[in-house]
Order: C-alpha cells, then structure tokens, then sequence
C-alpha cells in the first residue's frame, strides 16, 4: 500500500518519501542490539521523517551560519507537507561546500536517493549518482507503483538495502544529462555501499553516533538538506522535535559493520 502522511500527494514534489507498510526491519536491526563498544560513532545518520511547514522555512540563529527549524519545539508544529529524507551531519562538519551545491534534487521526489548517497560521501569522500540509488530503491520497494523514470519516492529502507547489496555508482560528469534508461546501464559497486545498516530508536542513541560536540551542546541534531542554496547548508533541528518524528513512524538508520 502506497503511504503518505498526507491525504493527498505533496504540493512539493520534493517530500517523496515513503513509509514502509511494516516495520520488522526495525525489530529485527536494531542499534540497540549491539554491544557498546561495536556501535559506530561520528558517522553520518539517514533519517526519513514527516516534513512540517515549520521546516520549510529555517530561521537564523545566535551564529553568523547557524539556521534552525521550528526553534519552538515539537508542541510548535502545525501541518505536515510530505515525507522528507535528509542526512545528518555527524562531529567535524565534514560536508564541503560543493557538496551543497552537487546534491541538489531539483524538483523530483528522489530524497531518499540523495539522502543516503550524501551519508555514503561522508562515509567514503567520494561523489555518488544519487537519482540511480533512486532508481533502484523503487525497483525494490514494496510498492508496485513506485518504478524508475516516475517521480514517486520511495523509503529509507529500499535504498538502504540497495547499498547494503550491490553498492553504489561512482559520479563521472558524463552523467550529467543522463535519464533513469541510461543510469539502468550503470555498474555498481559494493565497495562504494556500506556493509550493514541499523535503526535508533532514540534521540540518545543519535547524538552517540553522530558525535557531534557542537550539537550536544544546542540539543539539536544538523541536517543537510538536498534543495541546494534555495536552503541552508546545515539546519539544526531541536532533539524534541526529532524525538516526536521518529513516534510519527520515522526511519533512523545508521551505517554499520555489524
């Protein structure tokens, strides 16, 4: 069954995501289940989550480039627009400028595949096709009219396992004007995915992985969006309201080894 938080497709065609029919992947893999000490730490975080008004819009903060999203806490939010995925930035600040600038999704729904492909350029310091990961995860979903070349989204899960499996496609700029029949050609590489992929279930266990110092501090986790400079590089979004979008049937993954 296809899903959305809304009765309606998004006036943005960009809040494509998806939530999965079921959630035994979250049962089935969760952080929790490793040990303290096998748990990742300053890595980047996946999260598909419900996109409220109050995002669309972030507000400039006490810092020359801090932004902040719904600065009033969970009880502030009104209207849900769509599902949304995005990126968490862990310790360091590692996303480069260009990064900005080259995983911009234009106006389709393809979130999840930028989503992802920006957490695995953290990961790996390289550039990915993010619209083949895209292509790939509605391949492989559970939803029968999610196809490569719609503009349907599809979940944190389907791509997940894309990159868990096959891998992912090294960027080349031949690509550049390539459609969804010409990046079907593409070969993927394992070496360029991850190796496993588990969920948090909670606020405490994402500031542990993404260690991020500046973040513990404002109580806040910070997202990288994939709308390009129409929107901040990093937004930092209050740990009540993240806490309250992973209750609303949130995906929160984490790379892993194990």
């Amino acid at each position: 069954m296809r899903y959305r938080p809304i009765d309606r497709d998004p006036d943005d065609p960009r809040l494509g995501r998806f939530i999965p029919d079921d959630w035994g992947h979250v049962e089935k893999y969760p952080l929790s289940a490793l040990a303290a000490e096998e748990r990742p730490t300053q890595v980047p975080v996946v999260i598909g989550v419900n996109w409220y008004v109050e995002f669309d819009k972030p507000e400039a903060g006490n810092g020359s480039d801090e932004h902040f999203v719904a600065r009033g806490g969970a009880s502030s939010l009104t209207q849900v627009r769509g599902g949304h995925c995005v990126c968490l930035e862990p310790g360091g600040q590692p996303d480069p400028d260009e990064w900005w600038d080259f995983y911009d999704q234009g106006h389709e729904g393809a979130c999840v595949g930028f989503g992802w492909s920006r957490c695995v350029s953290l990961l790996n310091k390289e550039r990915y096709v993010a619209r083949w990961l895209w292509d790939r995860g509605k391949e492989s979903d559970e939803w029968p009219e999610t196809n490569p070349c719609d503009d349907n989204g599809t979940s944190v899960r389907a791509a997940g396992d894309v990159l868990s499996g096959p891998g992912h496609v090294d960027w080349q700029d031949s690509y550049a004007d390539d459609d969804c029949n010409e990046r079907k050609t593409y070969t993927p590489d394992a070496g360029n995915g991850i190796m496993r992929f588990r969920w948090a279930q909670s606020v405490e266990e994402v500031h542990a992985v993404l260690a991020n110092e500046k973040g513990d501090q404002l109580g806040a986790v910070c997202f990288l969006n994939s709308w390009g400079r129409s929107y901040p590089h990093r937004t930092w979004m209050p740990d009540d309201v993240l806490d309250r979008l992973m209750k609303e049937q949130g995906e929160v993954a984490i790379p892993t080894d194990r």
